[in-house]
């Protein structure tokens, strides 16, 4: 044994003892890109996560606009811009002629602060199609308070009324 012992040789001993070591210090190389690796993927995915999120809420959002979009057209309906009075004028004057009555629009008057229209309509039709156009005035979309109301018959015809009415629009937008 002592013979064996003799030709054993060192240099393959220490060649292999290298190697080993190089392996080991590769291993410990690799496992540690492997480590950032992993860390550098969860923060990408923890951010992709992120962006995936938004984008579901935008997404909501959106969804959200369009239902909500035909309620504010609903909404902006019943309130009249400084700037486009006209078709509120239109409404009244329309408003007449479905209850057999006749109107015209005599005053438009906007206050000094221009905060509030005041108008002022004139129609005439026999009492009952009369009654009708204030009811239909009350019921507008538009949030309405009545000033005055003169309602008188007309004497030089037979069934014929005249009513003269003063209103303030509430749902004002100066």
């Amino acid at each position: 044994m002592q013979n064996n012992f003799k030709k054993f040789k060192k240099v393959p001993l220490i060649i292999s003892l290298c190697f080993l070591l190089l392996s080991c210090l590769g291993y410990l190389f690799l496992y540690k890109k492997i480590q950032d690796n992993n860390l550098t993927s969860r923060a990408i995915e923890a951010e992709l996560q992120m962006d995936t999120s938004r984008k579901d809420e935008i997404k909501a959002l959106d969804r959200l606009l369009k239902t909500v979009q035909e309620e504010r057209v609903l909404l902006d309906a019943h309130f009249i811009q400084s700037s486009d009075v006209v078709p509120f004028l239109d409404t009244i004057e329309k408003l007449a002629p479905k209850v057999n009555a006749e109107a015209h629009v005599t005053l438009v008057d906007l206050s000094k602060d221009g905060s509030s229209l005041t108008v002022g309509v004139e129609a005439n039709g026999t009492f009952a199609s009369l009654y009708k156009f204030i009811t239909l005035l009350e019921n507008s979309p538009y949030e309405l308070e009545f000033m005055s109301m003169n309602m008188q018959k007309l004497e030089d015809e037979a069934s014929g009324w005249l009513v003269v009415i003063k209103v303030k629009l509430l749902s004002f937008i100066p």
